[in-house]
C-alpha cells in the first residue's frame, strides 16, 4: 500500500494575493481553481493548495521546502519580486545542504534549498 500524490494546503486571508506568489513569482501551474481554495503543482506528483480563511491564525511552525540546484537563481527572482526573506542563502553545515528562507504574504515560511548529502534522492 502507497499513496500516489501530496497535497499541503496553507491557511491564508487573501487567495488571489497568495496566488500572485506562488503562480506569478514561483512559477507554478495552477491545476485547480475552487475560487476560495486554488491548488499548484510543484513537482510530477507533489502540489501545494492555498485557500482562504480570513479566520485561520497564522502560521507558526510550518515549513513549505522547495527543492533545487538554483537555490541562488530563486533568491535573485524572489528578492527582485519583493518576497520577504528572512534568511539569505548560507551553507547549512549540520544538515549538509544550501538554503535561504522567505515569507509568503500570511507569513508562512518558504525554504529554497539543495541537498548537498549525496544520499538524498534525486528525480
Amino acid at each position: 500500500m502507497s499513496f500516489d500524490q501530496v497535497v499541503t494546503f496553507l491557511a491564508v486571508s487573501d487567495v488571489d494575493r497568495s496566488s500572485i506568489l506562488y503562480g506569478d513569482v514561483l512559477g507554478l501551474e495552477m491545476v485547480l481553481d475552487q475560487v476560495d481554495c486554488r491548488v499548484f503543482r510543484v513537482c510530477r506528483d507533489g502540489f501545494l493548495g492555498v485557500c482562504q480563511r480570513p479566520d485561520a491564525p497564522k502560521p507558526a511552525a510550518t515549513i513549505v521546502t522547495l527543492v533545487t540546484d538554483d537555490v541562488d537563481g530563486w533568491h535573485d527572482r524572489l528578492v527582485a519580486a519583493g518576497v520577504t526573506c528572512d534568511r539569505p542563502p548560507q551553507r547549512n553545515e549540520r544538515y549538509d545542504l544550501y538554503h535561504a528562507f522567505y515569507r509568503d504574504p500570511d507569513g508562512h515560511v518558504i525554504e529554497i534549498q539543495t541537498f548537498l548529502d549525496p544520499s538524498w534522492p534525486r528525480s
